[in-house]
C-alpha cells in the first residue's frame, strides 16, 4: 500500500489553488479549463477552504445565488479535511468515505499544502496493487 507522497511523486500534477476573493464564475472556468472538480483557496500559503463542484451544486446554484459577483469566499467549504504525506492510500480512502468528500488536500507538518489527492487517484492506485498481487500470484502457479 502506497503512502500518499508516494502517490503525489508518481502523479505530479501541479496544484490548483485560488484566491478567497476571486469570484465563483471565475474559479468554474479555471476548474473546466483544468479538468479539475476541486480548487483549494489560499490566503497567502495558508489554507483557507476548497471549493468543489459540489459547493457549487449545493450552494450556489440551488440557492439561486449568482456567479458574477460572488466570491468563492462565501460558497467554499472551510472546515478542511486534510491528510498528511505519511497517511496510506487505504487510510486516505477511509476518510473519504467516512467524511463523504472526494478531494483531499496535502499538508506538511508546517500545515503547508503539498498536493491533494482525488477519489480517483485512491481508486487508481488500489487498482494498481491488485494487478500487482494477481500477476505476483500468476508468476508463482506458473513456476
Amino acid at each position: 500500500m502506497k503512502t500518499v507522497r508516494q502517490m503525489l511523486e508518481e502523479k505530479r500534477a501541479p496544484i490548483t489553488s485560488v484566491g478567497p476573493r476571486q469570484t465563483v464564475i471565475e474559479v468554474l472556468k479555471i476548474m473546466a479549463e483544468r479538468n479539475i472538480g476541486s480548487v483549494l483557496v489560499l490566503e497567502g500559503d495558508k489554507l483557507v477552504g476548497i471549493f468543489t463542484e459540489r459547493d457549487y451544486a449545493r450552494k450556489v446554484v440551488l440557492e439561486g445565488k449568482h456567479s458574477q459577483d460572488l466570491p468563492v469566499s462565501a460558497v467554499m467549504t472551510d472546515k478542511v479535511i486534510y491528510v498528511t504525506p505519511e497517511r496510506t492510500s487505504g487510510e486516505s480512502m477511509a476518510i473519504m468515505t467516512e467524511k463523504r468528500c472526494r478531494h483531499l488536500p496535502v499538508l506538511d507538518e508546517n500545515s503547508k499544502v503539498i498536493g491533494i489527492i482525488s477519489i480517483g487517484d485512491l481508486v487508481k492506485d488500489a487498482l494498481d496493487e491488485q494487478k500487482f498481487i494477481i500477476e505476483q500470484l500468476v508468476a508463482y502457479i506458473a513456476s
